[in-house]
């Protein structure tokens, strides 16, 4: 009866509502509480929205004064004093320490805007449709997203999905012994292979929606080489596996590298709606207004983002504590695979992204559904939903992650004995 609103008006499109089936009424940090005061740890943070945690103390301060004191909400792409003091705030914290040159371009308010955009004005720049993507790659359910976009549950031949673009494999995922740089290398410089030479090649450095694919540092230090070689556009997709979660700000960071355009949203906003792109400034060649739109920056998420930067990242502490954290959850997730070594293919991840994938995906949801009815929020990734994935907000203390690696085992413990 509780979902009955739910359930009477809402589309059948819903889908977290499925797996999470209650009313939610507050939530602190890396805790949520439903209506009847049950209390869930958070292992899922929004998917990867909050990093800073549910009603973070001083993101929220900040925006009840600005609030108070009248700041603008809504300013298309004019200048505000939010928008003004984000821009130093994000220079000075995290494009300056790095070594790193952007222009920033505010878009639309979710992940699937910056990578319209990126994708757009990569073209425009190079002059060719063609693009390239990798296999078990989510980028976003708009139009230009989906072309890019791997898993066929999200396509529709009546959609009508533009054309121009190709999926190539990612690293590993035909084995260990298969280079797929060599691969790619091939088909782009045989003239005969079929392939265009396309305009960029788009990635998520770890394959966060796809199951948790890392890729290796050599192999983006090679795939940069090639975007090198042959004249083409690297897009680092940072939307899901950017703004910490990696432990370094960008997760491409430990590669050494530097993509040419950059797409950022989720938690870039701190819990508020927005997304941008980083572009080097010779791609910056836009013509004023066109490419635009109604709710471009939000002033709200600027304010919660200038806060979450100096408190988080004005110098290395946080980025130290996130990977003393993830040292954790890769324990956590070790002892998970050596408790039930019957049900656990093998896990994998890197920072605050760690997934276990199960010998048998029609497990995974079970083990999700119990471990959400014994009080920990956590969802699956992977083509097939077969991983479990550990996506925490990246401030949630070490107790709660043991506590809720103990729900969690204690799940796949009782689906077992189902089983």
């Amino acid at each position: 009866m509780a979902l009955q609103t739910f359930n009477k008006y809402e589309s059948e499109v819903r889908g977290y509502i499925r797996s999470f089936p209650v009313i939610f009424e507050r939530a602190k940090m890396a805790e949520i509480w439903d209506e009847s005061g049950k209390r869930y740890i958070d292992f899922f943070a929004g998917a990867g929205a909050l990093n800073y945690g549910h009603n973070n103390p001083d993101i929220n301060a900040a925006l009840i004064e600005y609030l108070q004191h009248d700041g603008i909400g809504h300013a298309l792409d004019m200048g505000t004093v939010a928008k003004k003091e984000f821009i130093e705030n994000f220079v000075h914290n995290i494009l300056e320490p790095r070594d790193l040159e952007y222009k920033l371009q505010f878009v639309g308010p979710t992940g699937t805007n910056a990578i319209e955009t990126a994708l757009k004005i990569a073209r425009k720049v190079k002059g060719r449709k063609q693009v390239m993507s990798f296999t078990n790659g989510f980028h976003g359910m708009s139009m230009g997203s989906l072309s890019i976009t791997g898993n066929s549950y999200y396509h529709d031949e009546s959609y009508g999905v533009p054309g121009y673009t190709t999926q190539v494999p990612f690293h590993k995922y035909l084995g260990d012994k298969v280079d797929t740089i060599a691969y790619l290398r091939k088909i782009l410089e045989d003239a005969s292979s079929g392939t265009e030479l396309p305009a960029a090649i788009v990635l998520e450095t770890i394959q966060a929606e796809g199951g948790i694919n890392v890729s290796g540092e050599q192999w983006l230090r090679d795939l940069r080489q090639i975007c090198d070689d042959f004249d083409i556009l690297m897009i680092a997709d940072e939307i899901q596996v950017g703004n910490g979660r990696s432990s370094d700000f960008f997760s491409f960071e430990r590669a050494g590298i530097q993509p040419d355009i950059i797409t950022l949203s989720k938690s870039i906003g701190a819990g508020q709606p927005m997304a941008m792109v980083l572009l080097k400034p010779e791609l910056d060649q836009w013509s004023p207004g066109e490419h635009s739109g109604t709710f471009r920056g939000n002033n709200l998420a600027f304010v919660s983002s200038s806060v979450a930067l100096k408190k988080y990242w004005s110098d290395d502490s946080f980025s130290k504590e996130v990977k003393q954290k993830s040292n954790l959850v890769q324990a956590r997730m070790e002892k998970l695979a050596l408790r039930f070594p019957q049900y656990v293919r093998e896990i994998r991840g890197h920072g605050m992204i760690w997934g276990a994938e199960f010998k048998d995906p029609d497990m995974t949801s079970k083990v999700c559904a119990q471990a959400f009815e014994d009080g920990l929020v956590i969802e699956t990734a992977g083509a097939g939903g077969e991983v479990i994935k550990f996506l925490g907000p990246l401030v949630i203390t070490e107790e709660l992650i043991n506590e809720g690696f103990d729900i969690l085992e204690g799940a796949v413990e009782k689906v077992g004995k189902k089983q």
